[in-house]
């Protein structure tokens, strides 16, 4: 099976779809699904504009609506998850999954899905320590904060996906694991992008919530995006036993969607042949679901998932071969997700445009039958209730400490104590919001190219490969540190990330009022989102 895997979409839907298209006219190699690794901006108004954490000057419209209102449908099945530039009002509305446009699915906070026997999961977001632990709070109309915070990791999403024992072929994230890196052609990367330096050698360059992930599931691959950089890796797994086979993981971050750039990778997957072409669920993600319902959370109180420490009755949520039995039974072992897509939003219309349009919260009927099929509960409607129990600032309030499910703690540390995350001032991980000077108009993505002259793109979909040559893994670069190895060297250096907002950092040239950081960090976000001879001037 052909599994096309496009990095930031940006919005940009016609042109990556024509990407596939001109690969098939050109190469007549024509991608059974589209792997699609955040910042994909399903924007259907101009409402989904406003709850987009990006300064006013990228917010353009770009072309998923017109996937939305039924003017063109996804030429392949197309799954994704959310990035750090989405509208987050509408990803809201399907907090499991859902279809967020006939033939585009959306896989969720956190989700697993099978398709053709291929079993693909995500977790969507990026992470930020300070959030790490709080529940899924957040409601349109979002405030300054909010909007930040409603795409950022929780933990309860990553302890669901740590519940898994089945293999994984397929997962995708938007910011990178920590310490991938170091596991391919790091002096490639650094030549590309040399203001990742000081993360890398540092190791806080990315998500330890993802690095966890990527050493519990194993999966055969893994993609990302968000750093606007191409960059493969291959991570040697070690075993637990004698008798575990080896497993490695294939890991390839792809650049954003524009003319140019090397935004898409077709990889050959083996698959059932026996298997029906719909989208399926997860047997053992349902069973999931099911057993950790309980520790669900719509509050901003932080606290930490169920461990084997002695202070929590129970630990353990993973799906027994009798809970899988009994969702197979439940769905009469007819996995098929059903195809109820539902407008739930007015369309943009661009003869008679709505600028002052306000987002609304929404409840999905996908989310609602979802929950109801499975008896989960859904967020949705749990924010309402909170809401309507007293607040009046549009925000949830949290709920008596006596409330929270006896399985969790708020008094518990955090498994980060600090934000060595990689998103530190001086990280590319996100883009600043409040930045005004100099960035790449994004509105670029989403030029239509004229029959007469279609659109120019890498020479790289020449042939079917696995890995980019170009970032291939290099022997005195690979495997040369042990995970303990950059465990210890990232403990080092937690002194230096936290004194470094102290004192200006070699590397940047600032003035006597020691401004030179603040210049240093716009450079960095224009490096990451502008185009590619702008990268190279940086």
């Amino acid at each position: 099976m052909k599994v096309a895997v496009a990095g930031c979409c940006h919005g940009a839907l016609d042109k990556m779809y024509e990407t596939l298209e001109l690969l098939q006219r050109r190469h007549n190699v024509r991608p059974d699904l589209l792997l699609c690794c955040g910042d994909f901006q399903a924007v259907r108004n101009e409402a989904d504009l406003r709850c987009m954490a990006v300064p006013a000057k990228y917010r353009h419209m770009q072309t998923f609506y017109r996937y939305y209102s039924g003017e063109k449908k996804a030429p392949v099945l197309t799954v994704f998850i959310g990035g750090n530039h989405e509208a987050s009002n509408h990803l809201q509305e399907l907090p499991y999954g859902g279809w967020v446009a006939p033939n585009i699915y959306y896989l969720g906070y956190a989700g697993v899905v099978r398709f053709r026997g291929v079993r693909i999961g995500g977790i969507s977001g990026i992470f930020k320590s300070h959030d790490y632990r709080k529940g899924h709070f957040e409601c349109p109309p979002y405030n300054q904060q909010t909007i930040r915070s409603a795409y950022h990791v929780r933990n309860i999403e990553v302890f669901k996906l740590k519940q898994l024992k089945r293999p994984m072929d397929i997962f995708m994230s938007h910011d990178w694991p920590r310490s991938i890196y170091h596991y391919g052609n790091k002096k490639q990367l650094l030549k590309m992008k040399s203001f990742f330096r000081q993360e890398v050698e540092s190791n806080t360059l990315g998500s330890p919530a993802a690095s966890e992930l990527l050493q519990h599931l194993k999966p055969t691959y893994w993609f990302s995006a968000h750093l606007h950089v191409k960059f493969a890796a291959f991570m040697q797994h070690e075993t637990n036993s004698k008798e575990e086979l080896p497993k490695a993981t294939k890991f390839l971050a792809l650049d954003k969607c524009l003319p140019h750039r090397d935004f898409l990778q077709i990889i050959e997957v083996e698959h059932d042949p026996n298997a029906g072409d719909s989208l399926e669920y997860d047997a053992e993600w349902i069973a999931v679901l099911k057993a950790t319902n309980s520790l669900v959370n719509v509050t901003q109180s932080s606290w930490n998932m169920p461990e084997k420490n002695g202070l929590h009755d129970k630990w353990d949520y993973s799906a027994t071969e009798e809970a899988i039995k009994e969702v197979l039974e439940e769905l009469n072992h007819n996995l098929t997700i059903p195809c109820n897509f539902t407008l739930t939003a007015a369309c943009y219309d661009p003869s008679k445009p709505q600028k002052n349009m306000e987002p609304v919260h929404t409840i999905n009927p996908q989310t609602t039958e979802f929950c109801a099929q499975f008896g989960l509960t859904d967020i949705n409607n749990r924010i309402q209730q909170a809401k309507e129990e007293g607040s009046g600032r549009g925000e949830c309030e949290e709920e008596e400490e006596e409330e929270m499910d006896s399985t969790g703690s708020a008094e518990e540390p955090s498994e980060y104590s600090t934000d060595n995350s990689g998103l530190s001032s001086i990280n590319p991980d996100e883009i600043m919001l409040d930045e005004e000077g100099g960035d790449e108009d994004l509105s670029t993505c989403s030029v239509d190219p004229s029959p007469d002259h279609p659109p120019e793109f890498s020479t790289s979909f020449s042939d079917i490969r696995i890995m980019p040559d170009s970032m291939a893994v290099s022997s005195d670069d690979a495997m040369d540190s042990t995970n303990e190895d950059l465990e210890k060297s990232a403990m080092g250096k937690q002194g230096e990330e936290r004194s470094s907002t102290e004192r200006p950092l070699k590397r940047i040239s600032g003035d006597e009022n020691g401004n030179g950081g603040i210049k240093k960090i716009k450079r960095r976000n224009q490096a990451i989102y502008a185009a590619e001879d702008e990268d190279k001037t940086d």
